[in-house]
Parts: structure tokens; sequence; C-alpha cells
């Protein structure tokens, strides 16, 4: 693909979100930020008992690349299991929406991946005790922190 066509892939993403909104009652609710664009995603993910990813979705505002790529990752995640997800690659992300024109923006990129990837690392723990992972919806800590 040439550089165009990355651009209007990111475009479609962002325009046509895919699972945008929220799920009732999620197994696994996280936040993530970006300070530096004012980004911010929030992942609802429903895990089944075997670790594996059924349902994700997100909401969040940000610039069009952060947001492109939270609609992407909650496209990849399902059937993997969380360890999975921990495992994962930022490269899938920035080679399919072209690494020459994210280059610049790989946190904005990487966002909802690192995000989810938090979740997948904090779950089995929450899990052990008995509770479920939800963050309430504030900025994320990032945003706290920095």
């Amino acid at each position: 693909m040439d550089r165009q066509e990355y651009i209007e892939l990111i475009l479609d993403y962002f325009n046509n979100p895919r699972n945008k909104g929220s799920l009732d009652d999620p197994d696994l609710l996280v936040n993530g930020g970006n300070p530096g664009c004012g980004d911010v995603v929030t992942l609802y993910v429903r895990v089944d008992e075997q670790d594996r990813i059924t349902e994700c979705k997100f909401e969040g505002h940000g610039c069009t690349i952060s947001m492109a790529a939270a609609s992407l990752v909650t496209e990849l995640v399902p059937g993997k299991t969380l360890t999975q997800v921990q495992h994962m690659d930022y490269g899938e992300i920035i080679d399919t929406f072209g690494r020459e024109v994210v280059q610049s923006r790989l946190r904005c990129a990487t966002l909802a991946l690192d995000t989810l990837q938090g979740g997948a690392r904090e779950y089995p723990s929450r899990k052990a005790m008995g509770q479920k992972l939800i963050q309430p919806i504030v900025l994320a800590h990032t945003l706290l922190t920095e």
C-alpha cells in the first residue's frame, strides 16, 4: 500500500469505528491516556473461563490515529487469551496503518493495546481474589502522574 492508502485506512477506522461503545457488566474495564495529545481510551472486555477474550469495545476521544488504533485493537483481540494479548507486538498495528504514516505518532498508535496489556497483566490477580478488574472512568493513570 502507498502512503495515501494507509491514510485512507486510518480515516476509515476513525470515521467508521468498529466496536465503539460500552459493555454492560464487563469482566475487564481499563483506561489509558496520552497526555501529549490528550487521547483517552476506555476498553471494555468480556473474558471466558479460560481467560479468552470473547468481546471487546472501546470509548474515548483523541486524535485520529489513537481512535483508529483503538478500533483496530477491538478487532484483533477477540479469541486471544489475556496472556496472548500481553505478548502482542505493536508492529501489527504499526504495519496495518503504515509505519511511515504513524512513526511520529507511535504513542497514539499503541495507546489502546498498551492499555489493554496493562489490564491483562493485572486481571489474573483480581480474578484469583474473585474480583473483576474495573477501573473507575476517570482520567487515566498516565494522565494523573505526568
